[in-house]
């Protein structure tokens, strides 16, 4: 029985009868480990990045300047975390169809398999960061107008918690093996998932809130935004943190 995030994240093929579970070999299950690894920490400082940068915002402690260099550090650290993800699954080990071990692919940067679910959700997932990059630059933006902040500050932020919300429901296709959520609470990997979806729920209201009135100029909730930015970037940081564990 091959499963995409089993194999990705632990590198075994579970076995149903026969004389027990395949593995990858010493290679692949150390090229699973050091990305990993690199994910996991990645997830963890860029969450908690923003979280400093919405903690910022919200009691003043500093300038929007300050506020805006804090998340694009973070942003460049959800980008790392989400690329690691998608070449985890480009280089995860791969079912021969014959009994023994799994092969080890050749090293790529990048391959096409969107038939592969555990792709379409890494890749979901790691374009919504890059999206997430776009609002970021344009924050640095000076003098623009209500309307300009919208189209292109709020509109990519949206978009950006979009993908991450559909890159979290793939995920939870790819554990349940059906396109409904299920519960799986014994499962960790069924945990990060949650964790991570929650977050990108959090972060979704946070883009809500944060649009600008063309009335009035003013944000629809300031508080909520950063509250919800906050939150939801703590959640990343623990589904980060429990990513740690999940491994060969």
């Amino acid at each position: 029985m091959w499963e995409s995030r089993l194999a990705r994240r632990r590198g075994v093929l579970a076995v149903g009868a026969g004389p027990g579970p395949a593995s990858a070999d010493a290679v692949g299950l150390g090229r699973l480990r050091r990305l990993n690894l690199i994910a996991s920490v990645a997830f963890v400082i860029g969450g908690a990045l923003f979280a400093v940068g919405a903690a910022v915002a919200q009691f003043g402690s500093g300038t929007a300047t300050l506020s805006a260099y804090i998340y694009f550090t973070g942003g460049l650290f959800f980008s790392t975390g989400g690329y690691c993800a998608l070449l985890q699954v480009v280089n995860a080990p791969r079912h021969s169809g014959e009994p023994g071990p799994l092969i080890t692919p050749r090293w790529t940067w990048w391959r096409y398999e969107p038939m592969n679910v555990g792709w379409l959700s890494t890749a979901v997932l790691f374009a919504g960061t890059l999206v997430f990059a776009v609002n970021l630059l344009d924050s640095f933006l000076q003098g623009l107008t209500v309307q300009q902040v919208n189209r292109l500050i709020w509109s990519p932020d949206v978009v950006g918690c979009v993908l991450f919300l559909v890159s979290g429901h793939l995920a939870f296709v790819e554990i349940c093996h059906r396109s409904r959520p299920c519960v799986r609470s014994r499962s960790l990997g069924w945990w990060i998932t949650a964790v991570n979806q929650l977050g990108s729920v959090l972060f979704m209201v946070s883009a809500l809130a944060a649009f600008t009135r063309p009335s009035t100029g003013s944000l629809v909730n300031a508080t909520i935004a950063n509250w919800g930015t906050l939150t939801g970037a703590l959640c990343f940081s623990v589904g980060g943190a429990l990513q740690a564990l999940e491994h060969p």
